[in-house]
């Protein structure tokens, strides 16, 4: 599976738990060491958690498995790798300290937003 799609199914899975500020990062003609990155915010260290379980399992379901995960166990910043896609899920203290927005301003960035909350 291309890593776009990854990506786009881990937004959409992330969106179904709503999570907040769902954002793709694509750094194709930035880094070697990933193609995009997906990050989004959950309130909660459970929210991240359950935002987690919905990415996994949906991706799981398509055949894609992460090849690492880490912070699993306290929920603050859940992170899972899928060596060409890289889901980042951060409460939002965390998210705004470590600050991969700023890190990755040069990329493109596509924002993933619930269009029926918009209408």
């Amino acid at each position: 599976m291309q890593a776009k799609k990854i990506a786009h199914l881990a937004a959409e899975a992330a969106l179904n738990k709503k999570a907040e500020d769902i954002q793709i990062f694509d750094l194709q003609s930035l880094s070697t060491v990933t193609d995009f990155f997906v990050i989004c915010t959950g309130n909660t260290d459970v929210h991240v958690k359950s935002i987690f379980q919905e990415v996994d399992k949906e991706l799981a379901e398509q055949g894609v498995d992460p090849y690492h995960t880490e912070g699993i166990e306290l929920g603050r910043w859940i992170l899972l790798d899928y060596v060409d896609v890289v889901v980042h899920i951060f409460q939002p203290a965390i998210r705004e300290f470590y600050g991969l927005e700023r890190l990755w301003g040069d990329a493109k960035i596509e924002e993933v937003k619930d269009e029926q909350v918009e209408a």
